[in-house]
């Protein structure tokens, strides 16, 4: 039997890998962590989570939540795990992001068909192969890549800071989920502003001295609108933070009884809540900048940052013009990449594009092949979107329900309407899994 080198030990490689060896494939899973590390990553353990510790809303009847069901169903190695590391947020599936990783590595060690290799692979293997770097791969392979496939894209990408909970000023803030989804007390801290604060805010965010972009145009970087700096999303207008990671719908000061101007919500980065992150703060703003502005929302005052917020440059594949729908190079049908350099945008999607290139790279070494993926699924239509999108501006893509096909008839209600295209995309499927 053939052995696979997997290049890349996060989310999307380690998902493939497993897979592979679920298959009864052996495995070489590359990661050139802990000899060398991109300028985002910091811990030698695998599937290490890099701008938030949220994998994106939990109940089936959400994208995100339809998507991570699909993956459980089909095996998936780290939607188990991601449970098992949960930690307060709300309606979301977010963990603690030390242990997630932790347990990651050691499930990956322990399977007796993946070898891993900490080294970093600066060719592509000629034999069958799962590609899976992400969008910090390495100058060499990089190079290797745009070689075989003819260029790539590029576009920055931010992470938000993360500060200690023992820091916050509580006398500033309250505990509460949107509309109350959460249990208890509620697992956001919420730091509210009325209007003079948050116009001062925002004038010194608009005013504050940004840190250097290297590797592209400074004057112009593309930015990836899932990831928007928040400085570069407030420059879009006085009112876009209020309508956007600083939205304070679904929420109410209970020493006021009423809903607050603006809203920084922290979100717990560990089990034992001694860590939060800005949710939707991911900017580029100089170290000391970021200690200056943010300490100016209530509670942050005296703030202790333990990760400033960073941004770097991402890159990724023209993947409608060279992959599959299994995201194989159609040059080359041993040859699959996986993750972030796809053109899938999120955790749990660049985990899924692993799962699913593992599994079709599997069976088609077993001399099998398989049928796409019914486009009523996620996980089917991201792959459709990903290698069929006919535009001419191809942009990445995470699980949203307008990439499904429309429900036969007009459903009013947006819940009901979500709950049917989950209920279809499961049904889906289930028939495709049956054994033929």
């Amino acid at each position: 039997m053939d052995t696979v080198i997997v290049a890349g030990g996060g989310l999307a490689g380690c998902e493939a890998a497993w897979q592979l060896a679920r298959a009864g494939i052996p495995v070489k899973l590359a990661e050139m962590k802990p000899q060398r590390f991109s300028p985002a990553h910091k811990s030698p353990l695998l599937a290490e989570l890099i701008c938030s510790n949220s994998l994106k809303a939990a109940r089936i009847e959400s994208a995100a939540g339809l998507l991570k069901e699909e993956m459980s169903r089909l095996g998936s190695l780290l939607v188990p795990i991601a449970k098992r590391c949960a930690v307060p947020a709300g309606g979301a599936l977010a963990v603690d992001r030390e242990l997630f990783s932790q347990m990651v590595t050691e499930a990956v060690e322990a399977e007796p068909l993946i070898t891993l290799e900490r080294r970093e692979l600066d060719a592509i293997p000629e034999g069958p192969a799962v590609i899976a770097t992400g969008p910090l791969t390495s100058d060499t392979l990089a190079g290797e890549i745009e070689k075989l496939c003819g260029g790539g894209l590029s576009f920055f990408d931010a992470a938000a800071p993360i500060v200690t909970r023992e820091s916050i000023d509580m006398e500033r803030c309250f505990t509460a989920d949107r509309y109350g989804r959460g249990e208890g007390d509620g697992d956001y801290i919420n730091c509210p502003m009325n209007k003079p604060e948050y116009e001062a805010f925002l004038e010194a965010l608009l005013t504050a001295e940004r840190a250097p972009l290297h590797g592209a145009d400074v004057n112009s970087p593309k930015v990836y609108e899932g990831c928007m700096p928040i400085e570069v999303l407030a420059s879009r207008g006085r009112d876009a933070i209020r309508y956007g990671p600083m939205k304070p719908v679904g929420l109410i000061d209970p020493r006021t009884g009423h809903r607050p101007w603006a809203v920084l919500q922290l979100r717990t980065e560990n089990r034992e809540n001694t860590l939060y992150n800005l949710v939707g703060f991911q900017t580029n703003l100089k170290f000391g900048e970021q200690k200056r502005v943010f300490g100016m929302i209530p509670g942050l005052a005296q703030a202790e940052f333990i990760r400033y917020g960073v941004m770097h440059r991402n890159t990724f594949l023209d993947s409608p013009k060279l992959l599959n729908w299994d995201f194989s190079l159609r040059q080359r049908p041993l040859l699959y990449f996986a993750g972030q350099m796809t053109g899938v945008e999120g955790y749990m999607e660049s985990a899924a594009s692993g799962l699913l290139a593992g599994r079709s790279l599997a069976r088609r070494l077993q001399g099998k092949e398989a049928p796409p993926l019914p486009d009523a699924t996620m996980l089917g239509a991201l792959s459709q979107y990903v290698s069929g999108y006919e535009g001419k501006d191809f942009q990445p893509m995470g699980a949203n329900f307008g990439i499904l096909p429309p429900l036969p008839g007009h459903i009013r209600d947006k819940r009901e309407r979500y709950g049917r295209l989950a209920a279809r995309a499961l049904e889906a499927l289930g028939e495709y899994s049956k054994p033929v």
